[in-house]
């Protein structure tokens, strides 16, 4: 029986520096999902396409070499920038595969990106003020690289139509089965899923992103108050005591600190104590309401509000996922928010 032709192709664009095993995750990914709708709807089951794109030396050429169904004619439906390997492409190197992808989506194709391979979408030109996301650890980097992005660096996939961003390098698996569940359906995402023993969409960045405070900004008081609120876990940290260690007014340390930061001295000093919680979270088996006590919280609900807000989860869910030093699914006495 002659199979029906695909759905969609997805392509893969493998640029200088990409990641190869996220490119033959992606396709695997795809083939996985291809076998499992196929044993549950038969041999005429709807299936994807998928490939592999490589650019010559010099940008200049791109072609297919990979392909799932050699021979088809026709251009890909979906083109995904892998992420990068060690550092984000160059706006130099990604100037000719710019291009060619601008080309690629005014044909209708839908563009998307993994962790680095964001800043190559964004030398198309086309995220301008669009929602993106990136790894977070490049947040800085890109919002500086390309100001007229709406960067949420909170969200780890960001599906906007005809582009999509996922931000951490092992994204790729959320952004392979948004694909599958957009082409073929939420049932054989899901299969797919299983069958990967990986999670489904759904997960958000911030679970998983540490606090990197801006310190290199070159204002020396609030430099000095960033030092302070560190050495003292940003406990008794008051608006007067960060202005009067700063030797500013409360007024002027205010607009100095955000402007230095991104952060109001409030959510800065949240995100210290919340960094603190984590690291007890993960590696002891103290209480919450003890751990909220030690980084400065008297209310535990307070504690807990705060922390969400910070990471997406509430402490409790946080140890399950991420503790090591406490029995996945066991709490101690006092875990109960």
């Amino acid at each position: 029986m002659t199979p029906p032709p695909p759905l969609a192709e997805i392509a893969v664009l493998i640029y200088p520096g990409a990641q190869l095993g996220a490119a033959h995750g992606l396709t695997d990914l795809f083939s996985v999902a291809n076998m499992t709708t196929r044993r549950r709807l038969g041999d005429g089951a709807p299936r994807l396409r998928y490939s592999h794109w490589r650019a010559s030396a010099d940008g200049g050429q791109v072609d297919r070499v990979l392909d799932s169904d050699p021979g088809l004619p026709g251009e890909p439906d979906f083109v995904i920038l892998p992420p990068a390997v060690v550092a984000p492409i160059t706006a130099e190197d990604a100037a000719p595969l710019a291009a060619w992808l601008r080309q690629r989506h005014d044909g209708g194709a839908t563009l998307a990106s993994v962790c680095a391979g964001a800043f190559l979408l964004g030398e198309t030109g086309l995220l301008e003020n669009r929602a993106a996301t990136t790894h977070w650890f490049y947040a800085e980097d890109f919002a500086e690289r390309f100001p007229g992005a709406r960067m949420d660096i909170d969200k780890l996939v960001i599906d906007d139509g005809d582009l999509i961003t996922a931000g951490g390098i092992m994204a790729w698996t959320d952004l392979g089965l948004k694909l599958v569940d957009r082409l073929l359906g939420p049932t054989a995402m899901l299969d797919a899923a299983r069958f990967l023993l990986v999670d489904p969409p759904g997960r958000e960045q911030r679970h998983y992103s540490v606090f990197s405070p801006k310190l290199r900004h070159g204002d020396e008081a609030v430099l000095k108050v960033q030092h302070w609120l560190q050495a003292s876990g940003a406990r008794d940290a008051t608006l007067a005591a960060m202005a009067k260690t700063a030797g500013l007014e409360p007024r002027t340390f205010l607009r100095r600190f955000h402007k230095a930061t991104g952060l109001k001295p409030t959510e800065y000093c949240q995100h210290l104590r919340v960094g603190k919680a984590r690291e007890a979270l993960e590696a002891t088996t103290r209480t919450v309401e003890q751990i909220a006590w030690d980084v400065g919280y008297e209310d535990p609900g307070a504690f807990r509000k705060v922390f969400f807000k910070v990471t997406g989860l509430g402490p409790r869910e946080y140890r399950q996922r991420f503790g090591v030093g406490v029995a996945r699914g066991t709490t101690g006495p006092a875990d109960t928010l």
